[in-house]
């Protein structure tokens, strides 16, 4: 027994030893690989490698050899390389993003997210030199790259919730993996919000938009749940129309992506409390088509004692289908039977009004809704009749009266860019200002909410090339555009149309005589004081000796030069 039990107990004693020895000539074989790379000591994990490699037996010459007949030195010949570019001459400055810049190039092209991965995975904390390099811009634009490609790593989805939580969400609008992660994205939400609330302006807000909106249609998930916290700011009676539009616009872009959004929209709305209604808009606006049956049905509902709410019509893209049908060619034909049916419609959203108390709809005013279906009858019979310019001449009167109106002068501006739009339009004009761009002028005069689409129909006219043309005759048809741009000046859509022209005179790619006209007629109505925009933008185009060269006299007693002086003295002037 005594023989047997010690045969027993020394065989497992031998085969302890063995596996002790086979672990750790495994374990030893596994670093010296690793300490066989180049330059393996410039690594973060090499204190781990050794001490793995000396508790499995190691020996120190053999790491003293491997690492010095692997190390290459990279790291260090490229700051020796960095010193001799600073002693030739380049700024530290410049250097320093020379070296950045091919770093860079270099993560993004070997990047491998199981790598990344394994970071984590085996240091359990965040790297120190992760935080460092959060720290600066140029680092977070790589990690934001890195993000777009690899939306799945968890390594940079853990790098964009630091980023976030560091403070700079703002940059990560474009990031699809902050969608993913609720946290960052109420905070990128929040901040978006914000910085377009507080941009205030038109040109703040087209500016920031497409950017947010893109982040916020990145998925069905993220367009709801935006699309409800802005339900609720929208409530809130300071800025709740503000965000309203930003709402609308969103809704505007998902449809333009190919995204269907129409259920969502009306459910906010309150729309599944009137079915009939809801599916009626959800038909059309899904097939962004009108069609007599729906119609019929609306006019039915609306024409009741008891309509449904107002806003369930005034959904832009809705509203576009109305008047794109009522002013223009490109909608959906009308049937003449039905055609009041649509007037009524489009006249009812526009101008009726609901005096609303704790959410419960009190009363309906309807004054304006006569006038109104009238107006839209009368211009929707002048535009679409096929008359001809004199025949809409002796009706003058009777389209500025009618363009009093929002929904009619929207719509008459829709007329007039298809009408001018055609190339043969301005080789048939025998006067000086066409009736379309003279009507352009009242809708100015009347809407200040329409500038920016009457700047953006005239800037398209302005750059149209008319082949068929003299050269002559088109220098002629584009300084009345520009006067048209003047009069949008004059009635208070500065600093776009002046930011337009300063974009031409900058690219150099427009006639000066047609720029040197423009200058001429904004001088003949201006007069102190300017604001500091308008100075700093318009005083390079007049102090341009191209442009306003032959406009000065020597005795400097002309009105360019009035307004260089006055400039110069009143305002101060950074290069």
């Amino acid at each position: 027994m005594e023989g047997s039990e010690g045969s027993w107990g020394g065989g497992s004693m031998n085969q302890m030893d063995s596996n002790v020895e086979d672990g750790g000539t495994s374990i030893k074989d596994t670093c010296v690989m690793e300490m066989s790379s180049k330059d393996y000591i410039m690594e973060p994990s090499i204190f781990t490698c050794l001490k793995r490699y000396f508790q499995a037996g190691g020996m120190p010459e053999k790491v003293v050899e491997l690492l010095s007949e692997n190390y290459s030195a990279v790291a260090q010949t490229v700051n020796l390389l960095a010193e001799w570019l600073i002693m030739c001459g380049l700024a530290p400055t410049q250097v320093q993003d020379l070296v950045e810049d091919h770093l860079k190039d270099l993560l993004l092209k070997h990047f491998d997210p199981k790598k990344a991965d394994t970071i984590f995975t085996e240091e359990g904390e965040t790297p120190s030199w992760l935080e460092s390099m959060i720290a600066h811009q140029k680092w977070r634009q790589l990690f934001y790259k890195l993000a777009e490609e690899y939306p799945d790593c968890l390594m940079l989805n853990f790098t964009i919730k630091l980023i976030s939580d560091a403070g700079y969400q703002a940059e990560i609008t474009n990031v699809s993996t902050a969608c993913t992660q609720l946290e960052v994205f109420s905070r990128v939400l929040r901040t978006c919000l914000a910085t377009i609330l507080e941009g205030g302006a038109e040109e703040a807000l087209k500016q920031n938009i497409p950017e947010f909106a893109k982040m916020v249609c990145h998925a069905e998930h993220t367009y709801l749940y935006t699309q409800v916290v802005m339900a609720i700011l929208a409530q809130n009676k300071n800025g709740g129309t503000v965000v309203r539009r930003i709402s609308q616009e969103i809704q505007k872009y998902a449809k333009q992506k190919g995204h269907d959004v129409t259920h969502i929209t009306l459910a906010l709305d309150g729309a599944t409390a009137y079915p009939r209604a809801q599916q009626c808009i959800m038909s059309m606006l899904s097939k962004s088509q009108l069609n007599p049956g729906d119609v019929t049905i609306l006019h039915k509902l609306y024409s009741s004692d008891d309509p449904p709410p107002v806003k369930l019509l005034r959904f832009p893209l809705f509203l576009e289908l109305f008047v794109d049908s009522l002013f223009t060619s490109k909608g959906t034909k009308i049937n003449p039977d039905h055609k009041h049916k649509y007037i009524f419609l489009l006249a009812y959203a526009a101008s009726v009004t609901e005096q609303l108390y704790r959410g419960d709809r009190r009363k309906i005013n309807c004054d304006e809704l006569q006038q109104t279906s009238q107006a839209i009858d009368k211009v929707h019979h002048l535009v679409c009749g096929g008359k001809g310019q004199l025949e809409l001449m002796s009706e003058i009167g009777t389209l500025y009266h009618c363009i009093r109106y929002p929904v009619v002068a929207t719509g008459v501006l829709k007329w007039i860019e298809q009408i001018v739009s055609d190339s043969t339009y301005f080789e048939k004009q025998m006067d000086h200002t066409p009736l379309h761009l003279t009507l352009l002028d009242e809708i100015v005069s009347c809407h200040v909410l329409l500038h920016q689409d009457v700047l953006k129909l005239l800037i398209n006219l302005f750059e149209l090339a008319f082949s068929n043309l003299d050269t002559l005759i088109q220098l002629e048809m584009k300084k009345t555009v520009l006067d048209r741009m003047v009069h949008l000046m004059s009635r208070g859509c500065v600093l776009p149309v002046i930011s337009y022209i300063r974009d031409c005179s900058d690219k150099e790619g427009t006639d000066v005589s047609l720029i040197r006209h423009f200058v001429t007629e904004v001088l003949d109505i201006i007069c102190p004081p300017y604001t500091s925009d308008f100075v700093h933008m318009f005083l390079p185009i007049i102090e341009n000796e191209s442009i306003t060269g032959s406009l000065r006299n020597e005795d400097g007693n002309d009105p360019v030069s009035d307004f260089i002086v006055h400039c110069k003295t009143n305002f101060i002037m950074v290069t």
